[in-house]
């Protein structure tokens, strides 16, 4: 019964095991975090001046919101990278905002974790 059931099971899955992990060949996948250089931010999420229109709600963008009055590390307006429907949500609102930097020593913030601390900035 066992042997039968294992050879179910092996049809099932094609026979061969998946190798590498990566589940969509030809596509890279991204660099692991790297927590020395996160950063955790404290603001405003604001519509950039001049923000471009959103193709889709999926395509990453660097250009679309900011973070204003940044109470630490410092007070510093970052550039939010993330996708139109990570960020749409806290337009106006203030929120603690993880991320790396882009670039090292770049004021572009690609967004990890958002975190709304209040409805509305003051």
């Amino acid at each position: 019964m066992t042997f039968v059931l294992a050879i179910l099971l092996a049809a099932q899955i094609g026979g061969k095991p998946v190798n590498g992990g990566n589940p969509t060949p030809g596509t890279p996948q991204p660099d692991p975090p790297n927590v020395a250089e996160r950063i955790t931010a404290t603001g405003c999420v604001q519509l950039a001046k001049d923000a471009p229109r959103v193709a889709d709600s999926n395509t990453v963008m660097d250009t679309r919101y900011v973070l204003t009055n940044a109470e630490s590390p410092a007070k510093i307006e970052y550039k939010l990278s993330a996708i139109e429907s990570q960020l749409s949500p806290f337009a106006g609102a203030k929120v603690e905002i993880s991320g790396e930097p882009k670039t090292p020593g770049s004021n572009i913030l690609q967004v990890e974790f958002v975190q709304k601390l209040a409805a509305r900035c003051r």
